[in-house]
């Protein structure tokens, strides 16, 4: 299921215009009511780019796969008001029992990478890749995707990844055929392979826009075909942010996420999935000096939680994640008093096909893990 079938599904859902009147502590006062109200019938999981404004009515905060598992394991939850973008609402359903309800509160809350590959493309690339290199290549998604490309990847014998685990399955995945093809972004895709040892001359980038698969060198030599996709957000840290620091403030130590394009991944001193860099925050001495690239709410709640550390963005015009930025005060509080009054609006419901082959998809990762 798309973002645009599902926009197409709720074309009716915006927010009415008594949203936009109340004061914030009007709807923070409102908010808290619901909760108290509700109890364990509500579970709010909160990603950790999200708004501080939100994540403080927020149950549990993490990643998008951790947040699904939370809410799988969660079954007394009958509402769980999911605060992130769509591809992550769509796992917390896959994952929950059919006695469970999961909103995304903006419907608008999508995920740009994740909408870079879907199913047309991706099974039009899979016809092409298959009749160039036969049945030589395993396919791969970050689990910043949609429904419908797990689903594709759990029914041809591939798995999901994550930022934390990806090289554990491409290790994997090389072990099952000669070949991987990895969606949807081709910067985690990269830098994990090279890690792997893999020259940069043996990865081939498919282009789905123009259908054509970009390489220059010999078929037998291809080892990882790579989607291109890419964070918006992540792409713009650059390698000029580092060359300027590195000369302005040599002693910062500088870490960034994979989906960081491999130019910035090499220059910088460390790379890691956004655990791997809050705990790396949270495990540093006092007065230790950090340049940070990735989402700046995560970046600013790090510098608010951490005053003993220096911390400032890599990048220092960089914006929060527009998408997940649509998640605001005004849409959780409509989302919870639509529960409350028995009229849910923005409830994502991927079919059972789907689930069960994405299910495929995700529990060959986790079998790994």
């Amino acid at each position: 299921m798309s973002m645009m079938e599902l926009l197409k599904g709720q074309a009716n859902a915006m927010l009415p215009e008594q949203y936009k009147q109340y004061t914030v502590n009007e709807m923070e006062e409102k908010i808290r009511t619901i909760k108290q109200t509700m109890g364990n019938k509500l579970f709010i999981p909160g990603h950790h780019y999200q708004k501080n404004e939100v994540i403080q009515f927020a149950d549990a905060t993490g990643d998008s796969l951790q947040l699904a598992q939370i809410c799988a394991a969660n079954e007394k939850a009958e509402h769980i008001v999911f605060c992130g973008v769509h591809f992550m609402a769509e796992t917390a359903d896959i994952l929950t029992t059919e006695n469970q309800k999961v909103y995304l509160p903006d419907m608008r809350a999508g995920c740009s990478m994740a909408d870079m590959a879907d199913i047309f493309q991706t099974e039009r690339a899979w016809k092409d890749l298959q009749a160039r290199f036969g049945d030589t290549i395993l396919p791969l998604t970050y689990v910043n995707s949609t429904a419908a490309i797990k689903a594709f990847v759990g029914r041809n014998g591939g798995a999901t990844v994550t930022s934390s685990n990806a090289k554990e399955i491409v290790q994997w995945a090389f072990t099952q055929k000669k070949r991987i093809l990895f969606l949807p972004d081709q910067h985690l895709g990269r830098n994990t392979a090279y890690g792997l040892g893999v020259p940069l001359d043996h990865m081939a980038v498919w282009n789905p826009i123009t259908d054509t698969l970009e390489y220059d060198g010999q078929n037998e030599e291809c080892q990882v075909i790579l989607w291109k996709g890419h964070c918006s957000v992540h792409e713009n840290f650059t390698v000029e942010n580092i060359r300027q620091l590195s000369e302005n403030d040599p002693d910062r130590r500088i870490i960034v996420h994979p989906e960081c394009s491999h130019e910035v991944v090499m220059k910088s001193d460390d790379a890691g999935s956004t655990k791997y860099i809050i705990d790396q925050i949270e495990a540093a001495a006092p007065g230790t000096k950090w340049a940070i690239g990735t989402e700046m709410n995560l970046v600013n709640r790090l510098m608010e939680n951490h005053p003993e550390q220096d911390i400032i963005s890599l990048n220092p015009l960089m914006c929060p994640c527009l998408t997940m930025n649509r998640i605001d005060l005004p849409h959780l509080l409509w989302s919870l008093e639509s529960i409350m009054e028995g009229a849910e609006q923005n409830i994502i419901k991927v079919d059972a096909v789907t689930s069960a082959e994405a299910i495929d998809a995700l529990n060959r990762m986790l079998q790994r893990n």
